[in-house]
């Protein structure tokens, strides 16, 4: 059997989670439910053994009460927040309205299914129970998108699973995973949602390490490859920002990378330049380069490319990205496209062109690890 590439991949790639757009009003047949669920248990179980359980919640009373309970789990905290970020151009503003619109309308969605497994986790930190759940709960979800229908994944009720179970009579020694509200959807024409590049969060071999054109193989270096280094900091992201976009910050901890000063500017913006300089005690080597700033975003990204601003021998990248307690900073290093010296020693020792790589990969996974290390002991001091 053929299957049509083009509409699988939007299926998978348009399979939202709805909320706002969940019809509260038009049934969800038995049977085109059945029919899901029948599809979701299809996929792969954890030895083999039957152990998923689905709950189907129409009685309007227990809805209600389930969703009383899902509220006072967390659901009200939702609404308030929402109402609180209403206006202010708060970069959650618009999930943050569509989960409390989910949160105070659960009770008239038609259908809430509960996805169930016999087995309680033993808190090893062995995700084998669960995995049974996650796949067939998803691909319930890939069933009924295709069908016209959505759903949301939410857990925000397992901080009331007792009350849940007593509710509706799950016996001990059964985990709730999953609560799916599910309705036909108001439209359908979902999108793909901005991800970021499978380039940047794809390692090939080793933790960390990239290739921007990972189907290039006219050389290693035309496959763009580089190194990417993260770190969790307790920190907001404008703290760290002000570390990050200092452009001597890295000299006070790479053993390569002694300094920096600006040629045509006196601070960070796209389009300033600046000398860096650097030593190897390893192979007695300093020299001299000059980046362009290609990127000035804050507080989110700081990028400059080195020697040519169009085509440059290295590409250097700080994101910071606001997760829950802080910030997470990663650094990105692409080589290339033009020669820098690796590119050139590898050029001139072909059969050791990937010892070459390798080797100054890993010398640059060093330097960015500390650089990242000393920034976040910086960020996280109070000051």
């Amino acid at each position: 059997m053929e299957f049509d590439i083009e509409q699988t991949d939007n299926l998978l790639s348009t399979t939202r989670a709805v909320r706002r757009r969940l019809d509260l009003e038009r049934d969800v047949p038995d049977d085109l439910l059945l029919r899901c669920i029948e599809l979701a248990e299809q996929a792969p179980t954890g030895a083999g053994v039957s152990s998923r359980r689905w709950i189907v919640v129409r009685d309007p009373e227990t809805k209600s009460q389930l969703a009383d309970l899902y509220r006072a789990a967390g659901g009200s905290r939702i609404i308030d927040r929402s109402e609180e970020r209403r206006g202010a151009g708060h970069p959650q503003e618009r999930v943050a309205e569509s989960a409390a619109h989910l949160a105070a309308n659960l009770e008239k969605v038609p259908v809430l299914v509960l996805a169930t497994i016999w087995g309680v986790h033993d808190g090893s930190g062995r995700p084998g129970l669960f995995d049974s759940v996650i796949q067939a709960a998803w691909s319930f979800c890939l069933a009924l998108r295709a069908r016209g229908l959505g759903s949301a994944w939410t857990t925000l009720h397992l901080g009331k699973a007792k009350e849940f179970a007593d509710i509706l009579g799950i016996p001990d020694g059964v985990t709730q995973v999953v609560l799916l509200p599910v309705a036909w959807t108001i439209g359908s024409d979902f999108k793909p949602a901005s991800r970021r590049r499978v380039s940047e969060i794809v390692w090939f071999d080793r933790w960390g390490n990239t290739q921007e054109n990972p189907g290039e193989v006219s050389s290693l270096i035309a496959a763009g490859p580089g190194v990417t280094v993260e770190i969790d900091i307790a920190a907001s992201p404008e703290r760290v920002w002000e570390l990050a976009s200092d452009i001597n910050i890295p000299a006070r901890f790479s053993d390569e990378f002694k300094g920096a000063d600006w040629i045509d500017a006196d601070g960070p913006r796209v389009g300033a330049s600046f000398i860096g300089r650097n030593e190897r005690t390893d192979v007695d080597r300093v020299w001299q380069t000059t980046s362009h700033i290609v990127a000035c975003d804050p507080p989110r990204v700081f990028a400059w490319n080195v020697n040519d601003r169009d085509r440059p021998s290295a590409q250097w990248r700080f994101e910071l990205e606001r997760i829950p307690g802080g910030t997470r900073l990663s650094q990105r290093l692409i080589i290339g496209p033009s020669l820098s010296a690796t590119g050139r020693a590898m050029e001139a020792n072909p059969d050791q062109a990937r010892q070459i790589l390798a080797s100054r990969r890993e010398q640059h996974r060093g330097n960015m690890t500390l650089t990242l290390q000393g920034i976040k002991r910086l960020a996280e001091t109070p000051v």
